[in-house]
């Protein structure tokens, strides 16, 4: 069976980082995914889904529900190892069913824990307007995906918290330190 870690966390938070850290240190037995980076690679191929996906995450908006459940789990699916790390999801109350929904029907994968990577706004803001990356590092896109984070981050921790699945990361320390911690963490879980 597949055991499934959703690492959650602010834009600038460092959960992609950290939990490519883990999988390269563990790269045996931890598969890594980013939804950012797998939606990312749809845009660079130039595909007309590509082209749809670009349209949203351009302006720092959430990709439609259809397109962002059939990325992540496909990815799940086909993941070559049996400890997946899944950064960037859920981002909405919808996704967070979806998934529900796919998990409920899917006896190969379990989700063992989602791990909030917290740090401040305004850490976040330095870290993503630093780093340059994109046309999403703006100021104006980096205010969207904030508050696309935020609006529904109560409900999501409420009902992760409620299947007793929330782990909190302080996430403003070193990398080293959140790596080694989140890594320990996992570890305990499988």
């Amino acid at each position: 069976m597949k055991k499934l870690f959703l690492i959650i966390g602010a834009p600038g938070s460092g959960k992609t980082t950290d939990a490519e850290i883990i999988a390269e240190r563990n790269d045996d037995a931890i598969v890594h995914y980013s939804t950012g980076d797998l939606l990312r690679a749809e845009v660079s191929s130039g595909s007309e889904r590509g082209q749809l996906i670009d349209s949203f995450i351009s302006k720092g908006l959430i990709v439609p529900i259809e397109i962002a459940i059939d990325t992540i789990t496909s990815a799940i699916k086909l993941a070559p190892a049996d400890v997946i790390l899944f950064d960037g999801y859920p981002r909405s109350f919808e996704q967070m069913n979806e998934l529900e929904k796919f998990l409920a029907t899917d006896t190969e994968v379990e989700l063992v824990s989602v791990i909030e990577v917290v740090v401040s706004e305004e850490v976040a803001r330095d870290r993503v307007l630093g780093r340059s990356r994109g046309a999403d590092d703006k100021v104006e896109v980096f205010n969207n995906r904030m508050s696309v984070y935020t609006e529904p981050l109560a409900v999501i921790q409420s009902f992760y918290e409620g299947k007793n699945l929330l782990k909190k990361i302080d996430g403003e320390r070193s990398i080293d330190a959140i790596v080694d911690e989140l890594e320990l963490y996992i570890e305990s879980k499988i």
